[in-house]
């Protein structure tokens, strides 16, 4: 059963703020929004999604998401471009976890383009 608030951390339920992109119904418009949808992607288990969002020149065969890891909060710490006029854009995060009860976090800044209109995670920066 999905989570009722999203994952993300915005103050929106997850069937309508992340799910909707997890199912299909919307595409992200910034590169923030395609990185909050990742990590609820992560949060929610949902692997295909992570592979249907990840530029097809860095994208593993398969993400290998571990069980016992659980996330917990994402923090958004800056961006730079990733609008909706943008073609790409940079979105630094922390992002919170137990790992079998253990917390842990880890930060990245994240690189997003624009491949065939849509948004994409390319890697860290």
């Amino acid at each position: 059963m999905p989570p009722r608030s999203c994952p993300c951390g915005l103050p929106a339920p997850y069937q309508d703020c992340c799910g909707r992109l997890h199912r299909g119904e919307a595409a992200a418009t910034t590169a923030e929004q395609l990185m909050r949808s990742r990590f609820s992607a992560f949060g929610v288990g949902d692997e295909p999604y992570l592979l249907r969002t990840w530029h097809p020149s860095t994208r593993p065969p398969r993400v290998g998401l571990d069980k016992r890891v659980r996330w917990v909060r994402l923090e958004v710490l800056e961006s730079t471009g990733g609008s909706v006029v943008h073609t790409e854009g940079t979105v630094r995060f922390r992002a919170h976890y137990l790992d079998r009860g253990d917390p842990g976090e880890v930060e990245e800044n994240s690189r997003f383009v624009r491949a065939e209109g849509r948004w994409v995670y390319t890697g860290p920066v």
